[in-house]
């Protein structure tokens, strides 16, 4: 079983679920297969960058050389030819000092080639005073004294030795003292210009083949899943009609898939078949003890239209109506159905009332203020539903207390008696049909416990909701809410 922390994370439909553990799957794959392959990416660029920088550095130590054995005088000669004719890796320069070099963001890739370079120059130059190493890009390389910068120089000077256009690469800018005064400016690319980019796992030109290829992988995981699941979804669209009694409107389940999900909608065909077989022969049933019994109720109808008493006649014509309601609401267990009445809107005050009156008159206890709140829902069905609640308030409690309160969305009626409560194990079972605690039993021998079940039943029927709890100071308090008007 998944921990509780883990299972709150995880979505609550099939079709989230497999979706997630694939996609985390696929991702999984391909984040430890990216990682592999970028170690070894950055291992081959850095054996790469070594052999490279050895390269030039050994490059550099010729040129060096050579311009060491050159008289001063010929050296400025020198360098205007290869400016002009070309033939040289590097650009060259002669300056009186250090020219200082803003370098570019720290590289680990970069600092091993200047560290390489800068072995090899001393191995190949150890008479050599030091050497001055950095990488620079080209739009902001000082090349000579006075912040003289590779853009103020000629084109012809260093397009065949640096790469400007279109896009800049990092320059290689060695500088060395040859003699007191006079120090050797070179500058170089790399045999691979752009070997910093090319060392970078995570470059886009690389990212996007990887991006498309997990992307096209992810679609066809949510397409084999979304396959599984919609049979599925049918069928639980399917059991849900069938429970709430709309099978009518639901589609045939379709006999296409897996095995394993054919057999299932066969046997849940074959089950609503059977089902609805015995739901007609209950309709039957209930026609006619509907019609037999339609008959005395309405003749006591008409016998109480023919009291004199008008106060007397109402009362009677009350019961009647509340002796329909319960013969309805006991033959609607064995229909399992709604009956039939239509939504109105209802004052609390008028039937909350009416309710105080009656148990007053029969001797009760029940303090009640009237709120002015209305709501919307089928009075006798309300009305039964709220007068089994007080009536286990005064058969349990001896004394009751109805309260209501507006809420924006919610109008909450609380109910309380004054009685000894319910026991915490015992409000699991509440509501089922037939179950009556001890000291319900002892109060009401004449109850069959099935008040609270038929209360619960209306008030969800209605959109809300009936909540049992023990009142901090003493008995049970019955908490209905209904949706505002």
């Amino acid at each position: 079983m998944l921990h509780q922390p883990l299972q709150r994370w995880l979505p609550a439909s099939l079709l989230g679920r497999l979706t997630l553990v694939m996609v985390a799957g696929v991702l999984v794959t391909q984040l430890a297969a990216s990682a592999i392959w970028a170690s070894q990416l950055r291992a081959k660029s850095q054996v790469e960058a070594q052999s490279s920088a050895q390269y030039v550095a050994h490059s550099a130590a010729g040129a060096i050389r050579f311009f060491r054995s050159l008289p001063p005088a010929y050296r400025l000669l020198i360098i205007q030819q290869l400016r002009e004719m070309g033939g040289t890796r590097f650009f060259v320069n002669l300056n009186h000092a250090y020219v200082p070099i803003e370098q570019i963001a720290p590289h680990p890739l970069a600092q091993s080639v200047i560290a390489t370079v800068d072995a090899t120059l001393r191995s190949d130059l150890p008479h050599s005073p030091g050497f001055r190493l950095a990488f620079a890009r080209p739009d902001r390389l000082v090349v000579a004294e006075h912040d003289v910068r590779l853009d103020d120089l000629p084109n012809a000077w260093v397009q065949h030795v640096l790469l400007l256009k279109p896009d800049p690469a990092p320059i290689l800018v060695i500088q060395t003292e040859i003699e007191p005064g006079n120090w050797l400016y070179m500058a170089a690319l790399m045999p691979n210009p752009y070997f910093l980019d090319s060392s970078d796992p995570f470059a886009w030109d690389r990212l996007m083949p990887q991006i498309l290829s997990l992307a096209v992988v992810l679609l066809l995981c949510l397409l084999v899943v979304r396959s599984i699941t919609r049979p599925l979804a049918a069928l639980s669209d399917a059991a849900s009609a069938l429970g709430q009694g709309h099978d009518d409107e639901a589609r045939p389940l379709p006999e296409t898939g897996s095995r394993e999900f054919i057999n299932t909608a066969r046997a849940f065909s074959a089950m609503r078949e059977r089902i609805g077989r015995y739901i007609d022969d209950r309709e039957r049933l209930f026609i006619s003890i509907s019609h037999d019994l339609r008959t005395p109720i309405t003749r006591l109808k008409l016998r109480a239209e023919l009291l004199d008493d008008e106060a007397l006649r109402d009362e009677f014509e009350e019961d009647l109506d509340e002796l329909d309601m319960m013969v309805k609401g006991a033959l609607q267990c064995v229909k399992d159905s709604d009956i039939h009445e239509n939504p109105t809107e209802i004052k609390l005050d008028t039937m909350l009332g009416r309710m105080v009156r009656s148990a007053e008159l029969a001797g009760h206890a029940v303090a009640w203020q009237p709120s002015g709140v209305t709501v919307r829902g089928k009075p006798l069905a309300l009305k039964r539903a709220l007068g089994n609640l007080l009536d286990n308030a005064l058969f349990y409690g001896a004394r009751a207390e109805i309260s209501v309160r507006q809420e924006p969305d919610w109008v909450l009626i609380c109910l309380r008696d004054h009685g000894p409560g319910v026991p915490d194990e015992a409000f699991a079972s509440l509501f089922d049909p037939y179950v009556r605690l001890a000291h319900g039993r002892e109060q009401n021998d004449g109850g069959m416990g099935l008040g609270l079940g038929i209360a619960r039943g209306v008030i969800e029927a209605h959109g809300g909701r009936l909540v049992l709890s023990n009142h901090p100071e003493g008995g049970l308090n019955a908490v209905v809410r209904l949706p505002a008007v």
